[in-house]
């Protein structure tokens, strides 16, 4: 195994930090960042396991762009694969007669071992008559149940088995275009919480409190679980919703300098875990930082991730742009396996990497990967989980196209389910 680690000459193996500590007082919540020691934990290492998964998959399956990847109470992987990617040079054995060997579109929900097994596979066009054109978030809660969404006019949020099998739609859909009709263009009202027309782009579950995180727009919106009921919702800095923009985020010159400081969110949002501790991150891919948050809403810190990179702006492509590369740093992001969750992981499709940064000063600790097709780098790096052991998994989008396992080398040995 080749280990993929790297580690600035002035970052330590065992450093102090601050700590969050909650306090709770006649039914108020306030939540600071305190000067104290924080227990020494190693800066996680990791080593590419090329092994994983195994291949080849039956049925001729190709996997396509894998957006986002999860694990459950199992220790199984599950993997977005989007059909539509599929490229005519991989297509050829969908013809009749078959033209070539390569090759069939996976299934787009696949469900791995810690082995690399493909243990099933299900989803796709047709699989469901509200099945979206392009999942985007997967979550497998305690019970198995498989919560998938995607953003697009009319699409939204669903539960499955873990077989495949429809269980509830959380509904406030907007209206989904016939065939050929052109609906009016979207305008944005971060006031709206009864219809999210233009679907449910990234979500998060929390179990505990029985509630379902959504980022949409510039905003975080919370609703009940069971009933899919509007609760609270938040903006940048923890503003209230009516005091959002409704206004397009300027641009700014990335050449002078990192982006201006913003109360706003500066879309797109592109993803939201919550701690151990109960805290909630937010990734802010238009303005390469990290929001975090209580579950209340309350701003409590925020940090940056290589901020020298180009967040948003008039030179930031689309998915195939012929001129301009992507922007924004912080496409997804986990929390390491110790029990207090020192650090995060933050997947950086941009630069193409892993940066591992302290999770209570945010400051930049070491980095996992470099830009490459091969085993161990990445190429557009979209989606991050760990396993109960703390093993990494990575998913690619684009030309990317995979997903990989990398091994922690220096963990406890103590399995954590979060």
């Amino acid at each position: 195994m080749k280990r993929i680690v790297e580690r600035r000459a002035d970052m330590p193996a065992n450093r102090k930090s601050q700590g969050v500590i909650l306090r709770l007082c006649c039914l108020v919540v306030s939540v600071g960042l305190l000067s104290a020691e924080a227990q020494e934990i190693p800066v996680p290492i990791y080593e590419i396991d090329a092994s994983w998964p195994k291949v080849p998959l039956p049925n001729k399956w190709l996997i396509q762009a894998v957006p986002v990847i999860t694990t459950d109470h199992d220790d199984h992987i599950w993997a977005i694969s989007r059909a539509r990617d599929l490229r005519p040079d991989e297509a050829m054995a969908t013809t009749t007669p078959p033209r070539g060997d390569c090759c069939v579109a996976a299934p787009e929900i696949l469900e791995f071992d810690t082995e690399g097994n493909l243990v099933n596979a299900w989803g796709g066009p047709g699989h469901h008559p509200l099945w979206p054109a392009g999942p985007q978030t997967i979550v497998v809660d305690r019970e198995g149940n498989v919560w998938i969404s995607a953003r697009g006019r009319g699409d939204g949020l669903m539960k499955f088995s873990r077989e495949g099998e429809f269980l509830w739609d959380f509904g406030h859909r907007g209206p989904r275009p016939e065939p050929g009709e052109q609906l009016p263009r979207l305008v944005e009202d971060n006031t709206e919480t009864d219809v999210l027309p233009n679907g449910v782009f990234v979500f998060n579950l929390d179990e505990d409190e029985r509630e379902i995180y959504i980022i949409d727009y510039k905003r975080v919106l919370v609703y009940d679980m069971d009933t899919a009921e509007y609760k609270r919702g938040w903006g940048g800095r923890g503003m209230p919703l009516e005091d959002i923009t409704n206004d397009s985020i300027a641009p700014y010159d990335w050449r002078t300098g990192p982006p201006p400081d913003l109360d706003q969110f500066s879309p797109a949002l592109h993803c939201l875990h919550i701690s151990v501790d109960g805290l909630v991150y937010v990734c802010e891919r238009g303005n390469n930082r990290i929001q975090v948050f209580t579950k209340a809403g309350q701003h409590v810190f925020e940090f940056h991730v290589a901020n020298h990179t180009p967040a948003r702006g008039p030179e930031c492509g689309r998915i195939g742009d012929p001129e301009f590369a992507r922007c924004g740093t912080t496409w997804n992001m986990t929390f390491s396996h110790d029990e207090g969750q020192q650090y995060v992981l933050i997947a950086d499709g941009t630069n193409h990497r892993v940066w591992i940064h302290d999770r209570f000063s945010g400051e930049q600790v070491g980095e996992i990967g470099s830009p490459g097709r091969n085993a161990g780098q990445f190429y557009w790096l979209d989606g991050i989980a760990l396993d109960s052991f703390g093993n990494m998994y990575t998913g690619e989008v684009y030309m990317g196209k995979r997903a990989q396992k990398f091994t922690l080398t220096n963990g406890d040995g103590v399995s954590r389910f979060r």
